[in-house]
């Protein structure tokens, strides 16, 4: 089937599904870590993990050499590299890029271009606007839309200058529980694979970082359809290509569209009963969309990052401690240096509801980080 290379902050949940579809990978991300070594035939680094740093010239160079030894069919890029639209284009001059055109990227990560889309095409959103609020308002959050994970988003202060950094706008804080659709898309129409539901978490100043998804989950009827419109009418006029993921807010019935992540996202973990990557490379070169319908999965699953307790050095012992609990994963090599806050590992749970892996997960997270207070 050929080398196909995947690119990521952390590529391992691209790499284990491509390596599930029978291809031979190529992962390139900043960590390395043990999993996405072990389904990598190859691993390249192209940043750091301290500040989850990608490096573009180290992609483009990685991507040259791949491309020089002439056994690669292509790449994927996946979280964290929406950010970088001119390294994408560079990036698919070198090697097919199986994905959304890095043009159709830049547009939807647009804040004018995107919310003006979704008022035209009936999309409820929240109110969003290019300056800050009047001094006095409440309610309203910066969010920078080169950011990921949460970590850009902040509380809007209401003495700050009025003008808001390039790329950077207000939005108006909403009710409700933080959601994500994941979605499989031929440039003209998408499928929704499943809703996930979002673990946000208060890390400092920082009110809602992205800390894991539970999927996949129900809706309500009313909700999921107006959610599976949303996802049609954006591949439509975004032209969007392969997996990606739609977040939103859920409030009873009532969604609230917040933006597009034209790439496969973490979610895509909680459907890997199917052959993801083959879809989304034949979506991508053939325009072909499966037959999947949106049915209920045998089981709920979630995924959470663990992040260090305070400064510390994984030590080796820690590590095949880790590395040894079926629950753990994105394992780091011993020796790596944390700074608190950065994330360790990741965790997952299973389970027949959403609660009940919750529960798990919460299980999981304190005896992960019982072990990491152990570092010096």
């Amino acid at each position: 089937m050929g080398l196909l290379a995947v690119a990521a902050i952390s590529a391992r949940l691209l790499a284990e599904a491509a390596a599930r579809d029978g291809y031979a990978v190529a992962a390139l991300d900043v960590f390395g870590d043990v999993d996405t070594c072990r389904a990598a035939s190859r691993w390249f680094a192209i940043g750091t993990p301290q500040g989850l740093r990608i490096d573009p010239d180290r992609v483009l160079e990685t991507l040259t050499l791949l491309a020089r030894r002439g056994d690669a069919i292509g790449w994927i890029a996946g979280g964290g590299l929406e950010a970088w639209p001119g390294m994408l284009a560079a990036g698919a001059r070198l090697l097919p890029l199986f994905g959304t055109a890095p043009e159709a990227v830049r547009r939807v990560r647009d804040p004018a271009c995107f919310f003006d889309a979704l008022a035209r095409l009936d999309v409820e959103a929240p109110a969003v606007r290019a300056t800050l609020p009047e001094p006095g308002r409440t309610g309203w959050l910066v969010k920078d839309a080169h950011g990921q994970g949460g970590w850009h988003v902040r509380r809007a202060a209401s003495d700050g200058p009025a003008v808001l950094p390039e790329h950077h706008y207000a939005q108006q804080e909403v009710p409700g529980l933080a959601m994500s659709a994941t979605y499989l898309a031929n440039g003209s129409d998408a499928i929704v694979l499943g809703f996930n539901e979002m673990i946000v978490r208060a890390t400092g100043a920082r009110p809602f970082v992205h800390a894991g998804t539970i999927g996949p989950v129900d809706l309500p009827a009313s909700a999921a359809r107006r959610i599976v419109r949303a996802v049609r009418v954006l591949a439509r006029e975004f032209e969007l290509r392969g997996l990606g993921s739609v977040d939103f807010m859920l409030d009873g019935e009532r969604t609230w569209v917040l933006e597009v992540n034209p790439r496969p996202s973490a979610s895509i973990a909680h459907h890997a009963r199917r052959p993801l990557v083959t879809a989304h490379l034949e979506a991508c070169r053939d325009g072909v969309l499966p037959d999947w319908p949106l049915v209920p999965a045998p089981a709920v699953e979630g995924s959470e990052i663990v992040v260090a307790p305070h400064d510390c050095t994984l030590g080796d012992a820690v590590a095949r401690q880790l590395a040894d609990d079926p629950r753990v994963h994105d394992v780091s090599c011993a020796g790596t240096r944390f700074a608190a806050g950065d994330p360790v590992c990741s965790i997952e749970a299973r389970g027949a509801s959403a609660a009940d892996v919750r529960t798990g997960l919460d299980a999981a997270r304190k005896t992960i980080e019982k072990i990491l207070e152990t570092c010096p």
